[in-house]
């Protein structure tokens, strides 16, 4: 047979045969006199189960192992790890399927908003603050906050966040602390950093964030990326961001989770200068 006989044969294309042979999946067969290759059944044969193998899904690399490997051990090997890979993907498909007919069906009521876009927790969690942070702009800042937290994670801080915000949402009176919350440093927008209120903010967040937070990222020595932080502080009024950056040390404090030096510190949140609390987010002075 010629190429273009095998190809057929096999149902790939001649380029696909030429790649194989690249990659050394495919032994080169003999020539003929004129120079053409010569492929016999057992080319047909080899090439066949190359096909089989692909659309199993295995790379090429991996064909390459299997076949090496006449025992096949390395192929039952493969396979099961194939497997499991797919099992993984097919669960992840059905948990988004689900949460599809979920928004669907809010969809069909007229009830679907942008908060839904988010993971369970994080909508469950915001529509138990009703309608009456509609109009706070650090509610709108919060909700973009942890959607992009939630968009941008890797999937174990994905779901240290969603395990966060879960333990959050169940906490007696969630809902009307975050509320409060939202309030005192809404009040803030105008202020300046060294107003007692922002100590008074500052203890009110920490104690509405949960204690998971305190808990630092993979990778990173603070309970949040400094960073993140410092960008993410930067779109805040000065006393708005001197109160995050209070509520942050106390909950770093609280939990005892940051190693740097500035943990040692012992800061009251209603003196805490700027220049302090700049220390504490960029991991101290020294």
């Amino acid at each position: 047979m010629r190429i273009s006989e095998l190809a057929a044969l096999v149902g790939v294309t001649t380029r696909a045969v030429r790649h194989y042979h690249h990659l050394g999946l495919l032994p080169e067969p003999a020539r003929l006199a004129n120079g053409y290759r010569h492929y016999t059944v057992r080319d047909a044969v080899a090439l066949a189960r190359i096909r089989r193998l692909t659309e199993l899904g295995l790379g090429l690399d991996e064909v390459r192992d299997v076949i090496a490997d006449d025992a096949g051990y390395e192929l039952a090997d493969v396979l099961a790890e194939l497997d499991a890979d797919l099992a993984r993907q097919e669960a992840r498909i059905r948990a988004r399927r689900q949460r599809l007919a979920t928004l669907l069906a809010r969809a069909e009521d007229g009830r679907l908003s942008p908060g839904d876009e988010l993971s369970p927790e994080l909508a469950d969690f915001f529509a138990a603050l009703g309608d009456h942070p509609a109009d706070s702009p650090m509610a709108a800042k919060d909700r973009e906050l942890l959607a992009l937290m939630e968009t941008a994670a890797t999937p174990e801080e994905r779901e240290r966040l969603t395990a966060a915000v879960r333990s959050a949402a169940q906490a007696p009176g969630a809902a009307e602390r975050a509320r409060q919350v939202y309030a005192l440093l809404d009040d803030l927008v105008d202020a300046d950093p060294s107003d007692p209120r922002v100590g008074t903010a500052a203890r009110a967040l920490a104690d509405c964030l949960p204690v998971e937070l305190g808990a630092p990222a993979k990778d990173s020595p603070d309970p949040a990326d400094q960073g993140f932080l410092k960008t993410f502080l930067a779109d805040f009024a000065p006393a708005q961001a001197e109160a995050v950056r209070q509520a942050m040390a106390r909950i770093a404090r609280r939990t005892g989770t940051t190693g740097t030096p500035h943990t040692t510190t012992d800061i009251t949140p209603d003196t805490t200068t700027d220049t302090t609390t700049d220390a504490i987010t960029d991991g101290g002075t020294g």
